[in-house]
């Protein structure tokens, strides 16, 4: 099974960063459902900014980890690299 890291923006500018096994249907959580992730669920709307796949749970909760040590400054860095 693939599973997915992203990275959203949220309404306040502020980046949020997971790991999925069903990207679409995560998305819609976060944008339109109680069971979202809290903090997206009072920052909505959110926009899918990166995404990228990876084998297995393991490495996408690794690389979600990674990319979470981060500081904004090198998130942002990263994304103007790797427009969605």
């Amino acid at each position: 099974m693939a599973y997915t890291v992203y990275i959203l923006e949220c309404a306040d500018s502020s980046l949020y960063i997971g790991s999925t096994s069903d990207l679409e249907k995560r998305l819609y959580a976060h944008n339109h459902l109680k069971s979202g992730a809290h903090y997206t669920k009072i920052r909505r709307p959110v926009f899918l900014k990166y995404s990228e796949e990876v084998l297995d749970l393991a490495v996408a909760r690794a690389r979600e980890a990674e990319i979470k040590r981060w500081t904004r400054e090198k998130k942002l860095d990263f994304l103007s690299k790797h427009k969605s």
